[in-house]
């Protein structure tokens, strides 16, 4: 949620930054909402300090022996005033609804250093690492290497659940369970502290990161008060919501592995084939709670982290910056990881790390203060793919494949395999 004296105060900053966003929002009703609000506020007060000053007057009244009937008046007079300040009241809550209404659905202020544009195709690529393989053969997709090896079975999953979703087998379901392993074990030995969430969370919980009201098609309801988490960083970032943390033990970082689950309402086409966009699927999420003035250092020690599993496990990927139109709503600044997949030809995303700044951190009411005496400030939030699951599972098959319809297992992941290779 933004700030509403940032707005107030420069409306055109955030026209400006809505329309790099392709967003066309007018700001004109909300903005005479606010006025309004804030005069009447200023009426309500002075009613107030009216039926204040009237109150002492019956006791005046009563004390130099008024009778009855002006004292009647006088508490007429009061019940008047509480029946206007009551009206008053009601108009004001009426406009703080409406307007945080409107709050809720418009995005964050993209980061001065976020480049402009309209698509994907406008990102800016900011680093390369590893060499995309060079076959000496056809390569097959993760999806067909996965039928041939009877690790991933398709079929099952569509006469059980539907489509989007994959049954892993044998080495595929410990392959599964050796990246994730491994990713939790690697962020732990580099400072993140391991967090296992609930599946589950509240509507207020959704509403916290942003995921609610906005993008409610998208999430997958048990109720109507209860949804099946879209990625860990919803449980993890609202363990602090409605809490004024100590300064010193900023900032947090926390890994937590989880199950995700998303409609892919909007993905109507797209990626039907395969385990890169499943209705189910595993991560390993980071999330940083931090001050401002960390946080973009923050941002660059996630992306770090992310980039570090895949150099461990030796897949090639690069780095791009998310121009405006491209970043997600609640991010202020979003670096996306691509990893190389030889049936797409293309790098594909296998990672996002944002730095969300104060956004969420309004919504979900989490502030800090140094000192005691301090006054509370909103803190920073991050989160990160740190990485998506069964999108390495499908880059480790394309990329360790073998003309001989084997797969080499990566050497870091041989230990919590118990082999190198999978036949």
């Amino acid at each position: 949620m933004l700030d509403i004296k940032r707005i107030r105060q420069n409306p055109q900053e955030l026209i400006d930054a809505l329309k790099a966003r392709n967003k066309d929002i007018s700001l004109d009703e909300f903005l005479a909402q606010d006025e309004a609000r804030r005069k009447l506020m200023t009426e309500v007060e002075e009613k107030k300090a009216l039926r204040n000053a009237t109150s002492k007057e019956i006791g005046m009244a009563k004390k130099r022996g008024a009778d009855e009937a002006e004292t009647a008046a006088i508490m007429e007079k009061m019940r008047a005033l509480g029946d206007e300040i009551a009206a008053t009241d009601a108009e004001i809550a009426k406009l703080e609804e409406s307007m945080n209404n409107f709050l809720m659905n418009v995005p964050n202020f993209p980061h001065a250093s976020v480049p402009v544009g309209v698509d994907d195709k406008d990102n800016v690529e900011q680093r390369r690492w590893g060499e995309p393989r060079q076959f000496g053969w056809e390569p097959k997709a993760h999806w067909d290497i996965g039928t041939d090896l009877g690790i991933l079975d398709w079929d099952t999953a569509a006469k059980i659940s539907g489509a989007r979703f994959t049954v892993y087998r044998g080495l595929g379901a410990r392959l599964e369970r050796a990246i994730i392993n491994f990713f939790l074990n690697t962020h732990v030995e580099n400072g993140y502290d391991e967090i296992y969430p609930p599946y589950m969370v509240t509507r207020s919980t959704m509403t916290g990161t942003g995921q609610l009201p906005k993008f409610e098609e998208d999430a997958y309801k048990v109720d109507e008060n209860t949804f099946l988490i879209p990625t860990a960083e919803v449980p993890v970032t609202n363990m602090y919501r409605e809490m004024i943390l100590d300064g010193a033990q900023l900032p947090i970082r926390h890994c937590a592995y989880s199950t995700c689950f998303r409609a892919e309402a909007g993905s109507a086409g797209r990626d039907t084939r395969g385990l890169i966009r499943q209705h189910q699927f595993n991560k390993v999420e980071m999330v940083k709670i931090a001050k401002p003035e960390q946080s973009y250092e923050e941002l660059e020690t996630m992306t770090a982290s992310a980039e570090k599993v895949l150099q461990l496990l030796g897949l090639p990927y690069r780095v791009v910056t998310l121009c405006t139109g491209d970043m997600g709503f609640s991010a202020a600044k979003t670096y996306d990881i691509e990893v190389w997949m030889p049936s797409y030809n293309r790098y594909v995303e296998i990672s996002s790390c944002s730095n969300c700044e104060d956004f969420q951190a309004r919504r979900a009411g989490i502030r800090y203060r140094e000192n005691p005496k301090d006054k509370p400030q909103f803190a920073h939030t991050l989160n990160g793919s740190g990485v998506a699951v069964g999108r390495t599972v499908a880059a480790i098959l394309e990329n360790y494949q073998n003309e001989d319809g084997t797969v080499t297992v990566p050497e870091a992941l041989i230990p919590y395999m118990g082999t190198d290779v999978i036949k």
